[in-house]
């Protein structure tokens, strides 16, 4: 450590703010791939089928437990600038392809354990980075000729990959159950743009309600309200539904400036009144002469409209989430209306059945049996809340997998298999590379095969027989020879079908290196005195405290 003071003729001279800290050159690579490993080594053991969760717990006492790794990132506050980049490397992986976050994380930690080792050795930063580019681009190619094509017609076999990416989160009991219906919304929702699919996760909308088991989950082929139906007078089954999506209020609105009314008599209060009941009259008479006989709205609905729609039997819901609108819209194909006095019978939606249910304790408006959906809701049932928002998160990854499918229709064996097959591949191709770039192509190459070995370590087999096995048969030529965590044993991954898609794996291989890049990039860390108000910045000891804690851990 040194601060900013620097000697020049015996003369100091102030460069830094006073309070400022400063590491520089192996020191700070140092801090950096020290923070990275602890980050991955809470992760690994979350990797994979047989992976442990955790369980989180934030300031306020809220508890959340997860074995998904993008989950425990978020909820982690982390304080190191490296760690914190890990993290956003993580968020990235998870906003792009929805998995892969835990394996990327503890690849990228591998990577810079691996690098240290180098560094240590006297390798200059620039080459190690320069042999993990070559490493990764060669990965990836490599990935790709090992690739095999699917029919992404055949629901059976995005079924097989959706399954595969249940099967390692708290839910995996109805893994094939939730599977099929995950397959079965993007399905509908999916569009077809020329020879190319388009999905888009907006129109799959997932709804949660406790009580039940996780196999009452069900698709709806239409929305699913979290609303009930304003008025007790009004219908609460309405068949062959013609529905009038609006952003507009069936109520008078306030205008936006203060204004008086001058009233002289209370025959004028009267006409006043009338006058307002008259114009919510003229729109429910403009809605029930459309043909429409239910509404659903963002904006409030009126007490006076409401008596006039239940004496029409409209049935009515309001204050709609603007995205449950569009998601609607979509859905019953009717096009949402900001004027009531503009609408047209072709505005109007259609669905075979609108209803309100009562699910678990709460009442529900279901649109449902809409002839050419192309939105649904997948309506999630479990037992508490903690299995719910665990079954949403494990969806939300489900989903991302058959998008990542339709996006690019190719997969890679599971298992680690797909990790060994490429890390024999580079080793063969880095030891004709000259120069000490090799010897970083070589360390990648190890460091894929970090992922096998922990998937052994959480099925309880022998980490290190477990490898050479699979090295022995890889040698062989057994492309698709990983671990079956579930069996505990070295097995073919194509025979038991564990599979993931291919833009997930090539994905994992450059977030990874491409982060642990960055931090071996750092050689200086620069860090501003710290604010003693407002409690925001922790004091030296504290930190200093806590870094002597993580290399206890580590």
């Amino acid at each position: 450590m040194s601060s900013g003071t620097q000697q020049r003729g015996g003369v100091p001279v102030m460069v830094l703010k006073e309070g400022s800290q400063r590491t520089t050159g192996a020191d700070a690579r140092r801090s950096n791939i020290m923070a990275a490993k602890v980050i991955a080594e809470i992760l690994s053991t979350s990797l994979g089928p047989r992976g442990m969760d955790k369980m989180l717990i934030d300031a306020f006492g809220d508890v959340t437990i997860t074995g998904d790794g993008a989950a425990i990132l978020k909820e982690m506050e982390v304080q190191h600038p490296a760690a914190k980049l890990l993290i956003e490397v993580a968020k990235a992986q998870d906003a792009e392809v929805g998995d892969g976050t835990t394996t990327a994380v503890v690849l990228a930690g591998r990577l810079l354990e691996l690098a240290e080792e180098l560094l240590d050795e006297g390798i200059h930063p620039t080459i190690i980075i320069d042999g993990y580019k070559k490493a990764m681009d060669y990965a990836i190619q490599v990935a790709n000729e090992i690739a095999q094509p699917i029919n992404v017609e055949d629901k059976n076999q995005l079924a097989l990959v959706a399954m595969n990416s249940l099967s390692s989160k708290i839910v995996a009991e109805a893994r094939d159950y939730l599977a099929k219906i995950a397959v079965d919304a993007s399905a509908i929702a999916v569009e077809k743009i020329g020879d190319k699919y388009n999905l888009d996760l907006d129109w799959i909308k997932i709804e949660k309600k406790k009580g039940q088991s996780l196999f009452e989950t069900q698709l709806i082929q239409g929305i699913v309200l979290d609303k009930e139906v304003v008025h007790p007078g009004m219908p609460k089954r309405v068949v062959n539904a013609k529905i009038a999506v609006l952003d507009a209020p069936l109520e008078i609105e306030k205008p936006e400036w203060t204004t008086k009314i001058s009233v002289s008599s209370p025959q004028q209060i009267k006409a006043f009144l009338e006058e307002e009941s008259n114009i919510l009259k003229s729109y429910v008479d403009k809605l029930a002469e459309i043909g429409a006989n239910v509404v659903i709205t963002q904006k409030g609905i009126d007490e006076v409209a409401q008596h006039y729609l239940a004496k029409k039997g409209i049935m009515a819901v309001r204050r709609v989430k603007r995205s449950d609108i569009e998601k609607l819209a979509k859905a019953t194909g009717a096009k949402i209306v900001t004027s009531i006095k503009d609408i047209r019978p072709e505005d109007l939606g259609t669905a075979g059945l609108v209803e309100e249910r009562k699910v678990g304790e709460e009442k529900m408006v279901f649109v449902e049996q809409c002839p050419n959906p192309r939105a649904v809701t997948i309506l999630l049932r479990g037992a508490a809340d903690r299995i719910l928002d665990e079954a949403e998160r494990s969806m939300q990854d489900a989903l991302h997998v058959i998008r990542d499918l339709y996006r690019e229709p190719k997969i890679v064996p599971g298992g680690g298999a797909f990790e060994m097959e490429i890390a024999r591949r580079l080793r063969e191709w880095g030891r004709k590379l000259p120069g000490k770039e090799q010897l970083a192509v070589l360390k990648f190459a190890e460091a894929l095969e970090h992922i096998p070995t922990i998937l052994a370590l959480t099925a309880g087999l022998d980490p290190v027989d477990a490898i050479a096995e699979l090295r022995r048969r890889h040698d062989a030529g057994e492309v698709d020879a990983g671990v079956d965590v579930l069996s505990g044993k070295v097995a073919n991954m194509a025979k038991i079908n564990v599979v993931d898609p291919l833009l997930v794996k090539t994905h994992v291989i450059r977030s990874a290196a491409e982060a642990a890049i960055m931090i071996l990039r750092i050689d200086d860390i620069v860090a501003a005195a710290q604010t003693k108000t407002g409690g925001t910045g922790k004091s030296k000891t504290e930190s200093g405290g806590e870094e002597s804690e993580s290399k206890s851990s580590e």
